[in-house]
Formats: C-alpha cells, structure tokens, sequence
C-alpha cells in the first residue's frame, strides 16, 4: 500500500485553499463518486456540529480524497456498512483511553496506521488556535469520522 506523503496533502489542501473553482469541482466530484462519504457528513449525526465545523469537515474530507486518489488511483465506491464499522471501531479505540489531553489520546491512532501523515493533517488541522473553526466538544468525533473515512479508504485500495 503507498503512502500518502505530507507532499501531497499540503499540495492538495494548498489548491483548494486557494482556488474557488477548484474546491467546487472537488465538491461536485466527491457526491458522483463517493456519495456516502458526503451523504455522512451531513446526516443527522451531525446536526450538533455548527454550519463551519461541518464546512471545515468536507474541505478536510476533500483534501484527503484528492490525495489518497492521487496516490492510489480511483479508489472504489465506499459503502454505507464499510463506514459504520470502521467509526465504531474508532469509538472503541477512543473511547477505552482514559483522560489525558486531546494529542494525547490519539496516539492509539498513529500506532496502527500506515497513513500518518493524513492522520496528522487532520491531528494539526484540528489542534486549537485563536482562530479555530471546531469547538472543544466537536473536535474528537470530527477526527474519529475523518479517522474511519482514511480507514475505508485504505480497506477499499
């Protein structure tokens, strides 16, 4: 299985950030190709994330498509039972670590990834800041469904 470099992601985060059009077209192409993923984001599991954590999502749900597509090619559709399997299991995994700061327990994560470079895309995108889009409360379940969506794509290479 190849490795999604940081290369590719800061690449790929860099061309949506930057180029309107292109975010869009990436938008349009997710919902043809993989409707599940963008379906799930905006299911009723969601509702309690505010209008900009759930943008922020999809933009981070977009970066790690792109790059995954690029580094492995079109990438099979994702099914609805893939995805809930792979958050539950990431709920086990979080759920089982006990305190400590938020960094902290996603280590549990990294050890049994061969993707840790999307992981820690989405570890630093998610870190806090003065201008942090995610609550304090939205930050580990927008990381465990950005977690189980890079585990799908990885399944479905």
């Amino acid at each position: 299985m190849a490795f999604v470099s940081e290369e590719i992601i800061d690449g790929i985060a860099g061309q949506f950030g930057e180029d309107g059009a292109a975010y869009e077209k990436a938008v349009e192409a997710l919902q043809q190709h993989q409707p599940i993923l963008l379906g799930y984001l905006f299911s009723e599991n969601f509702e309690a994330f505010t209008q900009e954590e759930r943008e922020f999502m999809l933009y981070l749900l977009l970066v790690i498509w792109y790059s995954y597509e690029k580094v492995h090619g079109t990438i099979p559709v994702i099914t609805e039972a893939l995805l809930e399997e792979a958050d539950e299991k990431n709920w086990t995994l979080i759920n089982e670590v006990r305190g400590g700061r938020f960094r902290d327990r996603l280590d549990v994560f990294f050890d049994q990834t061969t993707q840790e470079d999307l992981l820690a895309f989405v570890e630093d995108a998610l870190a806090e800041d003065e201008d942090q889009l995610v609550t304090a409360e939205g930050r580990e379940a927008i990381f465990i469904t950005l977690k189980s969506i890079i585990d799908c794509l990885q399944t479905s290479v």
